[in-house]
């Protein structure tokens, strides 16, 4: 970034606003497109298949893009894109894929805003000092988690399945933490191909251990399951990535790059609503607005520092 020149680092307001805007809807959308493929797909497999998929595709476009030399990893590197990629996909992303089978995709997406909460934990256990207005941002979300939890307490939705939200967030938390402690590639795409196709591959694992290829039929698969899945393979992996990586090395303003964290849980709310008429309970309207609003705390008292 300090080769840049001045006008290379600004990149043109309607391009940033593009970009972001992307990284808004599909991320956003795709708790949906993971609510759509599980209804006949099975959890595990499918989110196997989908990150394999984006995996090859996204080094195929680095290979394109910057020559196969951008693909070369010292063995170090490769371990820890390994070590990242079992957090985020397998853990992060997996989990939420198995709980989705049973939680709607909008719980879902307001329990998995509390990241960057996560983060903050885990950066205190290791001995950083978040800042007083961060801390109290923590406190405040987890009591908006305690009211998204209370669906499952009440027995409107499986316990299990909001629980397994909880953990897949802490794991997608650890994996963004290690993520910026252990050596990765230096290309960012490279990087994030390495982590798709071992957490893929991990994930294709978890589905065969779990029995899911057990009189698999192709054909009970639905055409919207199918659709759905092509959209996280290209859309939801490749694209919303690649908004979010050029964001980041455009020199868009972090505090505006950030404010995903809080708009695609909104984004997702909205869509399950009116697509799969998901109902908008009171625990999730009030413990959503607080997650939200936390996050947002965090986010904007960390961008300060």
């Amino acid at each position: 970034m300090s080769t840049l020149t001045p006008v290379q680092s600004r990149p043109a307001p309607a391009s940033v606003w593009t970009a972001l805007g992307l990284v808004y809807v599909v991320w956003g959308s795709t708790y949906l497109g993971i609510r759509i493929v599980v209804q006949t797909m099975p959890p595990f497999l499918s989110a196997g298949f989908r990150f394999i998929t984006a995996g090859l595709v996204l080094a195929g476009i680095v290979a394109w893009r910057f020559g196969p030399a951008a693909l070369k990893a010292t063995r170090a590197q490769v371990g820890s894109a390994v070590v990242v990629g079992l957090l985020l996909i397998l853990g992060g992303n997996g989990l939420v894929v198995l709980a989705e089978t049973s939680v709607p995709s909008g719980l879902a997406a307001l329990l998995v805003a509390a990241v960057p909460m996560w983060v903050v934990v885990l950066r205190a256990l290791t001995g950083d000092r978040p800042p007083l207005r961060t801390l109290l941002g923590v406190l405040v979300g987890l009591a908006g988690l305690a009211v998204l939890t209370s669906p499952g307490l009440s027995g409107e939705v499986r316990l299990s399945g909001v629980l397994l939200v909880v953990v897949a967030s802490v794991l997608w938390s650890l994996g963004t933490f290690s993520g910026s402690k252990l050596p990765l590639p230096t290309n960012p795409f490279t990087g994030s191909a390495y982590q798709m196709l071992a957490g893929g591959s991990a994930g294709v694992l978890v589905g065969v251990l779990r029995g899911e290829h057990h009189g698999l039929d192709l054909g009970s698969f639905s055409t919207a399951s199918w659709v759905a899945l092509g959209y996280l393979v290209l859309i939801g992996s490749v694209v919303g990535f690649t908004a979010y990586a050029w964001l980041l090395r455009s020199g868009a303003p972090l505090s505006l790059v950030a404010t995903y964290a809080y708009v695609n849980p909104v984004v997702a709310v909205a869509l399950g609503a009116l697509i799969l008429d998901e109902a908008l309970t009171w625990p999730i309207l009030v413990g959503g607005a607080i997650v939200v609003a936390s996050v947002g705390a965090i986010v904007s008292t960390e961008r300060k520092k």
